[in-house]
């Protein structure tokens, strides 16, 4: 019998039980197998460690909504208010610089150096990444001589880039994780917008612990400056350039308000937070306390933020805020503008130590005239002084609901009609319509003048 095996091909020519196939076919199957097998493993091994060498060198993009607690230092002068506030911070799934703490944003595991990291970077959308050495040489290695601005928030220097473009580079101070989270939140409600009185962000900075903010730069200084520095016995701010200051502020905000989905509510509209080109047009800066507020919502409840002077008294006692708490603050900055008077001024005398209080009485009294800043060579005329003081007292009105919107305060500081005339002639002519039905009431030019400039765009 072993004769014969070997005869006919021995052992590996017998057959099996399986399908009746000889065992040296079986063998051949599991060997071709197994080198299947070990090609599609060597494949794979190899492709995950490619993917955990990208995963070390790219963006962390978080997907979620975070809520972010922000601490504010107070400033000299007009404090601020020392409060925590909630930032519920919408973060984008593509191209939102996040960044983990204790974590380096860009490639600190991977130990890239910050030319590579910057030029992986590129372009995400919200201008340019720049690394740390490049803000470094722009600064003068962030020279004391190069400071243009400084408080709560951090630092601010003058900067010159490699192509000769001046921007102003913003180091935040990292009090308990503020720079942090404000890099967050004013990347987030500001990054991508371009408005020409709103400042524009040029780039920014991550690296380490550092968050530095990168603008374009505003040649002219803050309004605060011009208001109540020392410019001389005659203030350079004339009536025209206060209500072109004003005009613009207002259209800032407006676009804030209006022309952005989801709308922003700044929070802190204040007199140091409006910069001045050399033409004296206006930009709100300083997103950093920023709320977006969603087309669903009226309003959010967060804990009260915001410069001691210019806080909506609602907001202060409840917490909800809105666009109405933007439009009181706007109407304390026009107040300042017109007066050039500080929102809270502990050395005046007892009744004119609030600028609001002050401000409505004189206008109750009619005083009005007296309310102008005596640094204005050439006073306003009495109908242009009285249609800003109006608008003033209409911001500030105790109702939050009966404040006009940004977009209307625009149409009341560009127009030549009182906004409560206006409207008491409206409610006038209504109630005489409603009474004579067969008769045709005739346009009043005040509504002429309305229709006329609904078809502007206020975000020109």
């Amino acid at each position: 019998m072993g004769a014969g095996n070997l005869t006919s091909g021995g052992f590996f020519a017998e057959k099996t039980a399986v399908l009746d196939l000889p065992v040296y076919i079986l063998v051949a199957i599991a060997t071709a197998l197994l080198l299947v097998g070990a090609i599609f493993a060597f494949l794979f091994f190899r492709r995950r460690a490619a993917a955990s060498r990208v995963k070390h060198t790219s963006v962390i993009i978080p997907s979620s909504t975070k809520e972010i607690s922000v601490d504010r230092v107070a400033e000299g002068g007009v404090g601020e208010v020392e409060v925590e506030v909630e930032v519920e911070v919408e973060e984008k799934k593509k191209g939102l610089v996040g960044v983990n703490k204790g974590e380096r944003l860009l490639g600190s595991s991977s130990g890239a150096s910050s030319s590579e990291a910057a030029e992986r970077m590129g372009n995400i959308g919200w201008g340019r990444w720049y690394s740390l050495v490049e803000l470094e040489a722009a600064t003068g290695a962030f020279s004391a001589g190069n400071v243009i601005g400084e408080g709560g928030y951090g630092v601010v220097y003058k900067g010159v880039l490699p192509d000769l473009s001046i921007v102003a580079v913003k180091n935040l101070l990292n009090n308990k994780g503020q720079a942090e989270k404000e890099f967050k939140v004013e990347v987030e409600a500001i990054g991508k917008v371009r408005h020409k009185n709103l400042v524009g962000l040029v780039g920014y900075c991550a690296e380490g612990a550092k968050r530095m903010l990168v603008y374009e730069y505003i040649d002219n200084g803050n309004l605060e400056r011009w208001l109540h520095g020392d410019v001389g016995p005659v203030s350079p701010l004339t009536w025209d350039i206060r209500i072109k200051i004003a005009i613009g502020t207002a259209k800032g905000i407006a676009y804030l308000h209006e022309g952005l989905e989801p709308k922003v509510v700044h929070r802190d509209i204040k007199s140091s937070n409006i910069l001045l080109d050399k033409h004296w047009n206006a930009k709100v800066s300083d997103f950093g306390l920023a709320k977006l507020l969603g087309s669903g919502s009226s309003f959010v409840t967060t804990r009260v933020m915001g410069t001691f002077g210019y806080v909506a008294p609602e907001y202060a006692c409840t917490g909800m805020l809105n666009e109405s708490s933007d439009v009181y603050s706007f109407g304390v900055l026009l107040m300042e503008i017109i007066s050039g008077r500080c929102p809270v001024d502990y050395s005046r005398p007892p009744g004119e130590v609030n600028l609001v209080d002050w401000f409505k009485g004189m206008v109750g009294s009619r005083r009005g005239e007296e309310v102008v800043d005596p640094l204005m060579e050439v006073q306003p005329s009495p109908r242009a002084l009285k249609r800003v003081l109006l608008v003033c007292l209409r911001c500030v009105d105790l109702d939050a609901q009966k404040r006009p919107n940004m977009g209307q305060i625009v149409h009341m500081l560009e127009g030549d009609e009182f906004p409560f005339r206006m409207e008491h002639r409206l409610t006038r002519e209504r109630m005489l319509d409603a009474s004579n039905a067969p008769t045709k009431r005739i346009p009043l030019l005040s509504e002429k003048v309305i229709a006329a400039d609904s078809e502007r765009s206020m975000w020109r």
